[in-house]
């Protein structure tokens, strides 16, 4: 997967930015992406139960370790990561026309306040989608918040009438 870089107008100052690249996360960048996780989880519902110093090198661990079935991309101004999102892979069951064939759930999207409302969200929804398609995945779902579900569907997702949800253990 290569780099794109996004050129948009910013609504807060009215000029072209430039500086923005979406691209697969480096291996240095796990404790940045690691941060924007509990970040989320701070904003959505109060401080986690474990400090960030806790969180971060046990979520990079967890990266690194599951590269094959979890890869991010990431949205970085300079050397920033201001975003990021992850294609969760999932192995299907082969049939005769078919034997190897994967699916995908987009999950963790996320862009830091600062950056939200100027397209970065929606380039990593296109950027994860990409990488589904060079990698042969047949379809990629997502459980989206409220706020969200708009930008899915300017990128394709679509409701499904087969495809179903149970809960069945807490989060």
């Amino acid at each position: 997967m290569s780099e794109t870089t996004v050129v948009r107008a910013d609504p807060r100052h009215h000029e072209a930015v430039k500086d923005i690249t979406c691209r697969p996360v480096r291996p240095h960048e796990f404790a940045a992406v690691a941060e924007l996780r509990w970040r989320w989880v701070e904003e959505l519902y109060g401080p986690p139960d474990v400090t960030l110093d806790a969180f971060v090198p046990r979520f990079a661990a967890w990266a690194r370790q599951h590269t094959a079935s979890h890869r991010c991309v990431v949205s970085v101004r300079g050397d920033v990561v201001i975003g990021m999102a992850w294609l969760a892979i999932t192995r299907r069951v082969p049939h005769p026309r078919a034997f190897e064939r994967l699916s995908g759930d987009v999950q963790c999207v996320y862009v830091v306040p600062d950056e939200r409302g100027g397209g970065v969200g929606g380039e990593l929804i296109e950027t994860v989608l990409t990488w589904a398609g060079e990698l042969g995945l047949e379809r990629v779902t997502v459980h989206s918040s409220d706020r969200a579900v708009s930008a899915y569907r300017r990128h394709g997702f679509a409701v499904s009438p087969r495809l179903l949800q149970a809960e069945v253990g807490e989060t």
